[in-house]
């Protein structure tokens, strides 16, 4: 059973989700929050798989409850969804750079959003290539986000390098193996490594570590 906390200032949006969640034989609403510091106050007692966490509430805004979720250390099991109005909303990179496993537009569909929290539940990074290119370009390219290798880059073996920087590419597991000319086995232990070296949450974040440290070009 997948446990969802719904964070979000409108009633009526955690209604419909409410619903929707409820609807589902493998999911569960374990909590609601209208701000910011309640949705960090009800996750910590919940604990939930999935977080689905509006960017605008008030008291703390979404990103700032994202990173105080993703920093500590009981709610390591805890994944969230970030909740935006635009694809290209100014506070998707932060939520990504905060450890979000990443973003769904509030009129997504429902399948998609059911589909989207069971995957991101199974501890996978929810951007799709394309959008993950576009969107952390974005925001990554920008003048006043300046490059910094990650601190632990250095930890990397060669081939660990390059496969996040094939990752912050966008391409999948298999697409690596293709390029590498080796298994898919291969690649996806070759990601598991470096995202345990980089000290990612997930492939989302991984992707952030490559466009931050310059392993891709924009």
């Amino acid at each position: 059973m997948i446990g969802v906390l719904i964070a979000d200032d409108q009633d009526l949006v955690r209604l419909g989700l409410s619903a929707l969640i409820g609807s589902e034989d493998d999911m569960r609403v374990v909590g609601e929050a209208a701000d910011g510091l309640a949705a960090v106050a009800v996750a910590r007692e919940t604990h939930p798989d999935v977080v689905l966490m509006d960017v605008r509430m008030p008291g703390i805004d979404g990103i700032e409850a994202t990173r105080r979720l993703t920093a500590d250390a009981t709610m390591s099991g805890t994944r969230v969804i970030v909740l935006t109005t635009f694809e290209l909303d100014e506070y998707v990179f932060d939520a990504l750079r905060h450890g979000a496993s990443g973003f769904l537009t509030k009129d997504t569909k429902p399948a998609e959003m059911l589909r989207a929290i069971r995957l991101v539940a199974e501890g996978e990074a929810l951007l799709s290539p394309s959008v993950t290119r576009r969107v952390v370009r974005e925001f990554a390219t920008r003048p006043s986000r300046a490059r910094k290798p990650h601190p632990r880059l250095d930890t990397l073996t060669d081939r660990e390098t390059e496969v996040v920087a094939l990752v912050g590419e966008g391409l999948s597991n298999e697409e690596i193996a293709g390029r590498l000319v080796v298994s898919p086995a291969t690649a996806r232990t070759h990601v598991s490594r470096a995202m345990v070296k980089l000290g990612a949450r997930d492939r989302a974040q991984l992707v952030v570590f490559a466009y931050q440290s310059g392993l891709v070009d924009p």
